[in-house]
């Protein structure tokens, strides 16, 4: 690359900012930012605070360098001592800042390649922040993508002109991916750091299983059934409390959906490793609690409002189900209701009158079906 000419530099501006489809003040700065950086290469040091500007009317270019009047000169890069400020600003104090301005013509060759560099990625930062603001209004949506790269702690996805990251913490565990694949992703954040914006993706978070099931069951959309609260390990369970605000419509059934068709569409997305609960809601805690623990049956709850933890009492043959695999029912069910849930296992007292109470139904219904078989 040849020396690099401040002339060429400002016919630059207009083009890029139409090829790029930028504001023209935001390439203004990123040229200005490159002249600053090239002029710190050629003639200054790393520590200064060198600033620039472009006129684009004329074609010159002034950069500024500021420095601290001090009483001692550490150093020469950022300090400049009182007398020599004098000789810039007459009025000049102590603690005051001394802009000294250069001229610029061009630059050598190394500084040159410098400049290209950071117009480069200022460019790439500007764009990437352009096209991201087009996905403000979409945060809380899902959108469908394609799988780019895999790596080790991030996977990276393709939407149409922008690039967004599921990190691990947000992917559904055990779910693979490949390059290519095309998935759907819960629009999560933008998040901004010095990289520059990142669009964060999520498949793992509760709000993705809501908005699928948002997909399922157009009764949401009418408000004839919400969902209360959802509770969810990702990969593994996720437990929905539902309830309804018609009389007579049973919430469980409609998010269910007709020999399971509405909560199938929702695994089939998910994939079939997670278990998905779907329970009633209940104002009452003494129930919603209750309900959040199934498939497990309790037989008694003692409920510190205060405290907001609960006693479980169950059967002991229902104690594993209750607890889960890992704690995972109760860590679930703790999670939904808000309450810190203690699973305990009912007294031997309350257990045999319990079963005798089953085993008397179930002789019951043996009996009837006996009776019904009977011959006429």
């Amino acid at each position: 690359m040849e020396d690099l000419n401040i002339k060429q530099l400002t016919l630059a501006v207009r083009t890029i900012a139409d090829e790029k489809n930028l504001p023209e003040e935001t390439v203004l700065s990123v040229i200005e930012q490159a002249i600053a950086a090239a002029w710190r290469r050629d003639n200054g040091e790393r520590d200064q605070d060198v600033r620039a500007e472009l006129n684009v009317n004329d074609g010159s270019a002034h950069v500024f360098v500021r420095r601290e009047v001090v009483e001692l000169v550490g150093s020469d890069a950022i300090e400049i001592s009182l007398e020599d400020a004098r000789k810039v600003k007459p009025d000049a104090e102590l603690a005051d800042v001394i802009e000294e301005k250069h001229e610029v013509t061009n630059f050598g060759r190394v500084a040159a390649q410098t400049a290209k560099q950071v117009v480069l990625q200022r460019l790439r930062e500007a764009e990437r922040e352009v096209v991201l603001e087009e996905f403000e209004d979409k945060i809380g949506t899902v959108v469908t993508g394609v799988v780019q790269r895999v790596e080790p702690r991030v996977v990276r996805i393709e939407l149409g002109k922008a690039t967004g990251i599921l990190p691990q913490s947000e992917q559904i565990q055990g779910e693979f991916y490949s390059v290519g694949s095309r998935i759907k992703v819960f629009i999560k954040d933008i998040e901004r750091d010095n990289r520059g914006p990142q669009l964060i993706l999520s498949r793992g978070n509760e709000a993705f299983v809501e908005y699928l099931f948002r997909q399922e069951v157009p009764e949401m959309e009418t408000g004839a059934v919400e969902i209360k609260g959802i509770a969810r390990e990702a990969g593994r369970r996720t437990k929905l409390a539902v309830t309804s605000n018609v009389p007579g419509v049973d919430p469980v059934g409609t998010f269910v959906g007709g020999h399971g068709t509405r909560v199938n569409a929702v695994m089939n997305e998910i994939g079939d490793m997670e278990k998905i609960d779907i329970i009633t809601y209940d104002e009452n805690a003494d129930s919603y609690i209750r309900n959040a623990l199934s498939p497990a049956e309790v037989v008694k709850v003692e409920i510190d409002k205060e405290a907001q933890r609960a006693k479980v009492f169950v059967a002991e043959d229902q104690q594993s189900i209750a607890i889960g695999r890992g704690g995972q029912n109760v860590r679930l069910a703790s999670r939904l209701t808000g309450y810190e849930l203690d699973i305990e296992t009912a007294t031997a007292a309350a257990k045999p009158a319990d079963k005798k109470a089953k085993k008397n139904i179930e002789d019951d219904l043996f009996s009837a079906i006996q009776s019904q078989d009977a011959p006429e």
